[in-house]
């Protein structure tokens, strides 16, 4: 696909702008520490703190264990976008306008920003899972239209190959995006055409797959960060992209 289309990766150009390293760091508290003192050390708000580690308080003691994000630097390069910067770090667009004091969308090449990465990873997997009801769920229910119709499974005898894939979004819902796809498959003029780009040498192009959690689709795209077992599916709406995020997901390439 163009590079006007917005890809949620571009894993090369974001790594190597990046001037100190991208990871969280587990801190063990001590005696003395307060959230004052680390946010001050480590250049976060006492709510960031707080919000990675779910603490209801201010409260803290020697002996646990605190996920700490340190700021980094990172420099906009000819091409980048907020969305773009901020699906590849795990963290949002709103995150990145806050920590930057951004009024809106327009960065510049060469224009510094600061962030946290990987932060909405460890929100999420701070998540507690809902806990099942045993309630009868009535049949017209949003949870009931959710349910995988019959016409959507899929028949083992039509299966060529199954496979387990990282999967992200991308959209052509975006100002500048010409959103034609790798075998010419127009997104803007079909902004529900199920597609997904694919690393050739694992999903050959033209190929029809079932991707769980997102249905049929065919293999219409590439992208220069979907390599291996990776795949980017095509969802119209930017926000409903966003809220795709990464997801580890089981493809199966039908004959």
């Amino acid at each position: 696909m163009k590079k006007s289309i917005l890809s949620l990766v571009a894993a090369a150009a974001i790594s190597s702008a990046f001037t100190s390293p991208v990871q969280a760091e587990d801190i063990e508290l001590k005696h003395g520490d307060t959230l004052w003192g680390l946010s001050q050390t480590y250049k976060a708000s006492i709510e960031e703190i707080k919000s990675w580690n779910q603490l209801s308080s201010d409260t803290i003691y020697a002996g646990e264990t605190l996920h700490i994000f340190e700021e980094v630097d990172y420099t906009v390069e000819p091409g980048d976008t907020l969305w773009e910067i901020a699906h590849e770090n795990d963290v949002s667009v709103n995150d990145l306008k806050s920590w930057n004091n951004l009024n809106s969308d327009i960065i510049y090449p060469k224009q510094n920003l600061v962030m946290k990465p990987g932060v909405n990873k460890v929100k999420a997997e701070n998540v507690e899972p809902e806990t099942k009801s045993e309630q009868a769920v009535p049949a017209n229910t949003a949870e009931q239209e959710k349910t995988v119709s019959k016409s959507e499974t899929t028949n083992q005898s039509d299966i060529e190959k199954e496979i387990i894939v990282r999967a992200t979004a991308y959209t052509a819902d975006c100002e500048g995006c010409i959103g034609t796809t790798a075998t010419g498959v127009d997104l803007k003029s079909n902004p529900d055409a199920k597609v997904i780009a694919v690393d050739p040498s694992v999903i050959p192009l033209g190929s029809k797959v079932y991707v769980e959690g997102y249905g049929y689709a065919t293999a219409e795209d590439t992208g220069s960060a979907i390599k291996g077992n990776r795949v980017d599916v095509f969802i119209p709406n930017e926000q409903d992209a966003l809220n795709w995020g990464v997801k580890k997901v089981k493809v199966q390439v039908l004959d």
